[in-house]
């Protein structure tokens, strides 16, 4: 193993809450000097405020070091010439689609592409129906997905993520969604581009056994489950076997040199 992909939230935070020690384990990365990067779903903030936020939790990160869903579409729409979206996320993220020309909240037509983030509590019937009427307009948009995360796990108890919201929206127009975050292989290729490292080669750390587990096996990535964040001791009971599961990201410097001996010695 040479590089390391790492997830956020229920990695190294829950919440507005570190994981215990989770600042040591980073730290001992970097002593390291293990090439790595984190690799989140999280939609609902610009990259520049989880950068404020992991370093009121005591990890210090560029913001290039993180890679998230908005801005792997951005470079996405930029490739393909598209600019006129309608955008579905909150509304501080709209910071990291510069270059791209938003819709009015309430317009039904005109978009060439309709993008889903974690709105939260943003989401109601109108939100959606307005989303679903875009997307039946012609000529008909694209439907983007920023990953697809199922639910997530909040202080106060899970909840619904992007995933159900698309899942809805792909079952009302028969639109299929381009997934643009986890668990989609482009993603992890993007971030492995990023880290010049091949899959082989890669750890993906994370708590999600379908977008973070399974997603980064389809994509060739060794995989450390923890169980921290959204882990249910049920995940352990599924056809998607991890490489390794540790109790959290605190245990990774000693689960890594149980994995590489070479790394032990050195």
């Amino acid at each position: 193993m040479n590089a390391i992909l790492i997830d956020l939230d229920g990695v190294l935070y829950q919440g507005d809450e570190p994981i215990q020690k989770a600042d040591q384990a980073i730290a001992w990365v970097r002593r390291r000097a293990i090439p790595h990067l984190y690799v989140t779903n999280t939609t609902s903030r610009p990259r520049a405020a989880i950068v404020d936020k992991l370093a009121r939790l005591g990890i210090a990160v560029e913001a290039d070091e993180i890679l998230t869903p908005p801005l792997a579409a951005r470079a996405w729409l930029a490739e393909r010439g598209i600019s006129r979206v309608a955008l579905f996320v909150n509304p501080a993220t709209r910071a990291d689609f510069a270059g791209v020309i938003p819709l009015p909240p309430d317009a039904e037509e005109g978009a060439e592409a309709v993008i889903l983030g974690d709105l939260g509590a943003g989401w109601d019937y109108a939100t959606l129906n307005c989303a679903f009427r875009l997307l039946m307009a012609e000529p008909r948009p694209l439907l983007i997905a920023l990953g697809m995360t199922r639910y997530w796990s909040a202080p106060d108890g899970l909840r619904l993520d992007t995933a159900p919201f698309v899942a809805a929206l792909e079952h009302a127009t028969g639109v299929e969604p381009i997934v643009l975050g986890k668990p989609a292989r482009p993603f992890f290729e993007a971030a492995l581009t990023a880290l010049r490292s091949p899959a082989a080669d890669t750890l993906m750390i994370g708590d999600d056994i379908r977008s973070d587990i399974a997603g980064a096996q389809a994509a060739g990535l060794k995989t450390l489950l923890v169980r921290t964040g959204k882990f249910r001791a049920a995940d352990l009971d599924t056809e998607i076997r991890p490489d390794g599961v540790i109790d959290s990201i605190a245990d990774l410097p000693a689960w890594w040199q149980r994995a590489d001996p070479a790394m032990a010695r050195s």
